[in-house]
Formats: structure tokens, sequence, C-alpha cells
């Protein structure tokens, strides 16, 4: 039996509202499973972290960074199932980023994702459906706080 781990990176995506208050950018999933994420993705072969931020980003809803902040928490999870475009994995790593845009219009990727939404911090934290990110939102939270 496998015990590879994908390697990854979490993305808290937000911007300031006119009050200087963050409001966070949660995606609604249905690509192997559904609830409520923030962006997220693996690394490619020899690919930064930084990289990967950026792609990801981009790839899962349009948006450009206006900072990227590396939080140095790392944690990985098992996958609940075997997934079929990632034979050999039983789960992923992640490095958590939190990342400053300009609101704006999102676009999906929409073989990942059905829907988006800005919210403030208490309302992302109970829409997150795995409680790793929502330990990782409260992080984040308090970093923004806290700058």
């Amino acid at each position: 039996m496998s015990t590879k781990y994908r390697k990854g990176i979490f993305i808290a995506v937000y911007t300031l509202d006119k009050n200087n208050s963050p409001l966070y950018l949660i995606l609604k999933r249905k690509l192997h499973w559904s609830g409520y994420e923030f962006p997220k993705g693996g690394r490619k072969f020899l690919e930064s972290k930084i990289h990967a931020v950026k792609r990801e980003l981009l790839e899962e809803t349009g948006l450009v960074p206006i900072s990227i902040h590396n939080h140095r928490i790392h944690g990985k999870y098992k996958y609940k199932k075997e997934l079929a475009d990632r034979e050999g994995i039983i789960g992923q790593t992640y490095t958590l980023y939190s990342v400053q845009v300009k609101q704006g219009k999102v676009r999906l990727d929409e073989k990942e994702h059905l829907s988006s939404e800005w919210l403030t911090f208490e309302r992302a934290h109970y829409k997150l459906t795995n409680q790793n990110q929502k330990d990782c939102l409260k992080m984040v939270n308090v970093w923004i706080k806290n700058k």
C-alpha cells in the first residue's frame, strides 16, 4: 500500500473592505468531494511554492495577488477515498499562504468548483468544510488583525 502524499499549498485569499476588515474568498467544491474550501492545489515537479501559489490562484479564481505571505504552517491530510486521477497518492501535504487581492469578479475553474463567495471571517469559518482549513483561516485572521 502506498503512503505517498502529494505536495501542495493552501491559499487563504482575502481583500480588505472599506473599513479595512478582511473578507475571505471561499469556493464550493465539486471535483472529488462537495463542500467549501479556499483555493489550494498541488505543486508541479520542481515548481517553487510561490509559483504554485500564483498559478493555483490564477487557475482557480482568475485573480492576481497584491501580496503573498508564507505563514510557515505545514500539515497533511489523507483523502477520504482513493482518487482515480491520483493513483498511488493517499493524501496531500500543505504549506499555508495568505494572498491579498483586489476584490473582483472571480473566474472559477468550472471543472473543480461550482461557485465562490466573499465572506467575513465568521461566515467563512462556519462554511469551510475541513477542520484543517478552519484552523488555518483562524491563524491568517489573527495575523491580518495584528499587521
